[in-house]
């Protein structure tokens, strides 16, 4: 019987990817952005797309599911918004709440209550939370308005009848050329699935990949190994396309920046970029850093230098310029910003801003740019599946290509978890 599953918060379906490549065939997607619930439909032409809000859409879903299809789904995969995830304040926020004060709650982490009513009333066999680590320590209100973990919302609303636990995992240990740590949550109502949870306490594949090699495990597959062949660009006009490779091209930076990328070593930020003049060279000048002020805060230094401290000239440092006064100061910022990454390790965490150098420690490891979207394409693992970048046979925007790559769950990493589960799923106990 084929396998057939349900994905919530779909976004452009790159998640999904991960589903099909296990022969799991994708029969609904929900999503609120339109342009990437059109993405998602190109690649799911079968599926029944619900674009917009998930509170208005819920009760659509269910009635189609069960109009549509006599069994339960195998899986029901879902990635709620994490922007309002935080780590930060919860004994705060409980502490408020109980004293009568109402503390301010980002409405986005209720979108986990429809997603669950969804699971209540078709009862896949296996449920697939995808999330920021943060998530463990989210507070919402729950339907009487009190605030609950978000965790201990889920546990509350499906156990017993589901068994599983969250797990903060990091891709890297999976073969995936990136560090990005997720918060995984398998859940299983299948017979199958609780006898292994219960013999192991784990739902989730062994990682297969550690930061040296050993014999069990291999190491972390390095940007070397991802991205190293590619043909090399530039982030200037006429060199920063690609006229072979699909999407390997960058944004065009100024001479400013690219003067600044110059100067600054594999591993390092520009901020702490030395004194490049010929008859000084000197080296040991102030380094940016940040510490904490007396309330905890991280603040960046305001004391590091942008002329050398020894000869007077022009540190190759991010600075700005005061239009009147042409009176330079250092950008404000922190060492993550205008930073190289490392040849030998993975790429560090892809978001929607991996193309801008001001984000963390998002430019090449050597060449005077940011990463291209195909090497975000390759570090996210999309390039390893079938999928289009088109809606109604034009390619779309460079920005919303982007955007997916970020904000997407590597979909490897899926692959891999419905392998497992598939693999519980038929193996003999």
């Amino acid at each position: 019987m084929k396998k057939i599953a349900i994905s919530l918060f779909s976004s452009s379906g790159i998640g999904d990817l991960g589903l099909k490549e296990n022969d799991i065939e994708t029969v609904i997607g929900c999503e609120l952005i339109q342009e990437r619930m059109q993405l998602f439909a190109n690649n799911y032409p079968n599926a029944k797309c619900f674009n917009g809000d998930i509170w208005e859409l819920k009760n659509n879903i269910i009635e189609f599911y069960k109009s549509k299809y006599k069994t339960a789904p195998f899986l029901l995969i879902a990635t709620p918004p994490c922007q309002g995830m935080s780590s930060n304040g919860m004994g705060k926020m409980l502490n408020d709440f109980r004293k009568g004060l109402r503390p301010k709650m980002d409405k986005r982490n209720r979108l986990i209550i429809p997603a669950i009513e969804i699971i209540k009333e078709l009862e896949p066999e296996w449920v697939i939370f995808e999330n920021v680590p943060n998530m463990l320590n989210t507070i919402i209100l729950n339907d009487n308005n009190e605030p609950i973990n978000i965790i201990d919302y889920i546990k509350q609303q499906l156990f017993p009848k589901y068994i599983g636990t969250p797990e903060v995992i990091d891709v890297a240990d999976y073969g995936i050329p990136q560090h990005r740590k997720r918060l995984i949550t398998v859940l299983t109502r299948n017979h199958n699935g609780i006898l292994e949870f219960n013999k192991t306490g784990s739902l989730i594949p062994k990682s297969t990949h550690a930061e040296n090699d050993s014999e069990l495990k291999k190491h972390w597959v390095t940007l070397k190994e991802a991205i190293g062949d590619l043909p090399p660009l530039r982030a200037e006009s006429g060199k920063n396309i690609d006229k072979k490779i699909f999407l390997h091209k960058v944004p065009i930076l100024d001479k400013k920046k690219l003067f600044w990328l110059d100067n600054t070593p594999e591993g390092e930020t520009a901020f702490n970029n030395q004194c490049i003049n010929p008859k000084c060279l000197f080296s040991k000048n102030k380094r940016h850093g940040s510490s904490q002020n007396s309330k905890g805060i991280n603040k960046y230094n305001s004391c590091t230098p942008l002329y050398c401290e020894k000869c007077g000239a022009l540190l190759p440092r991010p600075y700005v310029e005061d239009s009147k006064s042409k009176v330079k100061r250092l950008m404000k910022g922190y060492t993550s910003a205008y930073k190289r990454m490392s040849w030998n390790a993975p790429a560090s965490t892809l978001t929607q801003n991996f193309q801008f150098a001001c984000s963390d420690n998002k430019v090449h490891p050597s060449q005077s740019r940011v990463l291209s979207l195909y090497e975000g394409l390759i570090i996210q693992t999309i390039a390893n599946y079938n999928y289009s970048f088109t809606i109604d046979n034009k390619i779309v925007s460079d920005s919303l290509i982007r955007e997916t790559i970020g904000e997407s769950v590597p979909p490897k990493m899926i692959d891999l978890i419905c392998k497992h589960i598939i693999q519980i799923s038929e193996q003999e106990y």
